[in-house]
């Protein structure tokens, strides 16, 4: 008897014993998940923002601006007055164009003379006119005093050294056509000159000081000796042509880049056009195109061409500098005023224009600089850096050096960082009116084989593109998926559910780069070929399942009873193979009937319809399927995991199980549903691989469901491997993929505002 009490007592004690410790081991279980979770959750922001920050690193330099610093200043000793100033490619030499004929070329750091060239003018001649044929090329001609012209260019040879692999230049002027002056006026002081070359042809344009116009071509014929060195050489094809009914006052002349116009422009800024392709044939050719260059009472100071020779440049009197070039609308051409650029209310001295970008220097008669890109409207620099003016300036090849030649003949260098003034909010967004096209436009278009290409940037195709195709996405995934998850998650038997439920998610395994691949190589195709009967089926599908629930509700209840409830869906996979495979039977005869045996034909003819073989139809079927599986994964959990007593309590009050679907179930998972249409529009809007594979991948804007389109993801995926580190297209693209970021981050924070609102709506149901 004292045994017992003294063993339940001792029972108590251990048992109070482990009863401790699982609650200490509880308590430590629970510390620990909650500090990892913690952790978990922190760790995810921090990742996040951790990419906002390195893809917001990568894009500000975008939108920095140009800076600007003196390197060096020196006198070159020179009295004559300066026709063109230029910068060795490599920045380590300058050349010097007098108006005496002579090129000076020197070190550029230093000033010290590295040879003294000069022309070979025929003795006697004087210089009275000159021309630049383009900075990248060198060429130029002199007009001269005996109604001749010299055309020349500056160049440089380059060796190494052999011991330490120096580089060594050696500057020379030669002559590509020739060293025989062309004589395009007989005794007649050249008043004004221009030239234009292109490979071994070249174009000239004069005219004498008693306005007579004169035209020259030459090309450059090779005798087939010449490459046996044989004494065969170089012989020039020419042609002239003198349009003595055409005379001109002194006025400016210039060729554009394709030698298809000869622009003549008065002191006034009178600007009129003479097509040169009829130019040397036509009896009586007569200028076809003109336009007034400057606003008021302004007057040019100076013109130049931008690279490419497309678009000119005119700055005036009042500090103003405009863009004009050709544009052509119902076969009229227009010379139009592109942009225009204020650098200051002094007038323009002087307008070089970069060699590799659409951006110019100016230099206004205070010594103000400016540098400015033409597409994006962007003023990088403006400072004073000649305070007493200027006479010339020149910026280098790579657009990082600038000489100024001051109004005392002192030479001042400036180092020069400006590595993106292709890019403003206004190029990226805006429409942007680009050389060669009619009106402002959207385009991306980031490379091509010449420097001579004009970039363009604009993120709009590419946001719009990355829209349309999570549009057709959802259009085809969200009825589909929230249909199914509402069949599945509240009528579907619990049997058929077990089996169901997995093999749709299982579908989000399928790697989309297959998905991709099976919709570029065969579904596109596919499409294509049974176009009738893709839209026969979308038609006749949904009616044949209506009329199949028709009839099964007429059958005796006896009938319908035979199946548990929740398995009706399993009599419409019949009906649904049947009825497919008829719509593709009866579409070749309909489309025989109605569209002449080719649909595709028909859209494109008849109604201007374009259609591509892969486009955002064949994308909405691939991408669809592929974002079916998350949209009813996570809606059917929803629609499930209502509370069953609410259901219950519906059906106790007399309510159909249709009405407790509508009433009860539906506004409790809602927060759920639209949860999951927002994670799958996010998932849509930044696929890679099935919009790479399945689209033209052309960058267009239009919402025909039938053309294709280059998302932000996709143009990610292409260019990113191309581009050139810290090179502006790189930058943009590291812009596009923080585009493509806020899109998500959006798309996720309005879902989660909304679903809390609405879980706060239908918490008290």
């Amino acid at each position: 008897m004292d045994d017992e009490p003294s063993q339940s007592v001792k029972v108590s004690v251990l048992s109070s014993e482990k009863l401790a410790s699982r609650r200490r081991w509880r308590h430590l279980s629970d510390k620990t998940a909650k500090v990892s979770i913690a952790v978990g959750g922190i760790s995810v922001i921090v990742a996040i923002l951790l990419i906002f920050a390195y893809l917001f690193y990568e894009v500000v330099p975008l939108f920095a601006g140009a800076t600007v610093e003196e390197a060096a200043s020196y006198d070159l000793q020179d009295s004559s007055a300066s026709l063109h100033l230029a910068i060795e490619e490599q920045s380590e030499m300058a050349m010097r164009l007098g108006d005496d004929g002579v090129a000076r070329f020197f070190d550029l750091e230093s000033g010290e003379n590295a040879a003294t060239i000069a022309v070979k003018v025929p003795s006697g001649a004087t210089i009275t006119s000159f021309a630049l044929d383009s900075e990248q090329s060198g060429l130029f001609a002199l007009g001269l005093n005996t109604g001749e012209a010299v055309v020349a260019r500056y160049a440089y040879d380059t060796r190494f050294a052999q011991l330490d692999n120096r580089r060594i230049l050696t500057p020379k002027i030669d002559y590509p056509f020739g060293e025989i002056p062309y004589t395009l006026a007989v005794d007649k002081p050249l008043a004004s000159i221009a030239l234009r070359t292109s490979g071994e042809n070249m174009m000239l344009a004069a005219t004498a000081r008693g306005g007579e116009l004169s035209l020259l071509k030459a090309s450059k014929q090779t005798s087939l000796f010449a490459a046996f060195d044989l004494g065969g050489g170089a012989e020039f094809e020419i042609e002239e042509r003198r349009l003595s009914g055409m005379t001109l006052g002194g006025e400016q002349l210039f060729i554009d880049g394709d030698r298809f116009w000869l622009f003549v422009i008065d002191d006034e800024g009178l600007a009129r056009l003479l097509s040169l392709r009829t130019a040397f044939t036509a009896p009586n050719p007569q200028f076809e195109v003109q336009a007034l260059l400057t606003a008021g009472r302004a007057n040019p100071t100076d013109i130049s061409f931008l690279l490419g020779g497309i678009s000119l440049l005119v700055g005036d009197d009042q500090g103003a500098i405009s863009q004009w070039f050709l544009t052509k609308r119902d076969d009229t051409v227009a010379l139009e005023k592109i942009r225009s650029f204020q650098d200051s209310a002094s007038p323009v001295v002087s307008l070089s224009p970069e060699q590799r970008r659409k951006s110019f220097v100016s230099v206004d008669a205070q010594g103000v600089v400016s540098l400015f890109n033409t597409t994006a409207r962007r003023q990088a620099f403006t400072g004073q850096l000649a305070a007493d003016g200027a006479r010339a300036l020149a910026i280098s090849p790579r657009g990082d050096a600038l000489l100024i030649e001051s109004g005392r003949g002192q030479m001042a260098l400036w180092a020069v960082e400006n590595k993106h003034p292709e890019v403003s909010w206004s190029a990226l967004w805006s429409r942007v009116w680009y050389e060669g096209y009619s009106e402002p436009d959207f385009i991306w278009q980031s490379s091509a084989a010449t420097n001579e290409f004009e970039p363009k940037y604009s993120l709009v195709p590419l946001s719009f593109g990355t829209l349309k195709a999570a549009f057709y996405a959802m259009l085809l995934a969200a009825p589909l998926a929230i249909c199914g998850a509402i069949f599945t998650g509240y009528f579907m038997a619990p049997m058929m559910r077990r089996k169901v439920k997995p093999l749709i998610e299982l579908m989000e395994a399928l790697p989309t780069v297959v998905l991709g691949f099976l919709a570029g190589l065969w579904l596109a195709p596919f499409v294509e070929n049974n176009l009738l009967g893709i839209f026969s089926v979308l038609v006749i599908l949904p009616l044949s399942i209506l009329l199949m629930s028709f009839f099964w509700v007429q059958l005796p209840s006896e009938l319908r009873h035979r199946i548990p409830d929740g398995w009706e869906a399993g009599i419409l996979i019949p009906v649904i193979v049947v009825f497919t495979a008829l719509s593709f039977a009866i579409a070749a005869p309909l489309e025989a009937l109605f569209f002449g045996g080719d649909m595709r034909f028909y859209l494109t003819n008849e109604l201007g319809i374009n259609y591509d073989q892969r486009n955002a139809m064949v994308v909405g079927f691939a991408m669809g399927f592929a974002v079916i599986p998350t949209i009813f994964s996570i809606a059917e959990d929803a629609i499930f995991t209502v509370p069953k007593h609410l259901t219950y309590g519906s059906l106790a009050l007399g309510a159909t199980p249709w009405q407790s679907l509508y009433r009860v179930v539906l506004p409790t998972a809602s927060p759920g549903i639209f949860s999951a249409l927002m994670i799958g529009m996010g998932r849509a809007v930044g696929e890679t691989m099935i919009v790479l594979m399945a689209t033209g991948n052309t960058p267009i804007m239009d919402i025909n469901i039938f053309e294709g389109m280059r998302t932000l993801a996709a143009n990610i995926a292409v260019e990113i491997p191309e581009s050139e580190v810290d090179s502006t297209h790189y930058r943009i693209l590291f812009l596009a993929a923080l585009v493509l970021f806020m899109f998500t981050f959006m798309f996720n924070t309005v879902a989660e505002v909304i679903r809390q609102r609405l879980r706060d709506k239908y918490s008290t149901i």
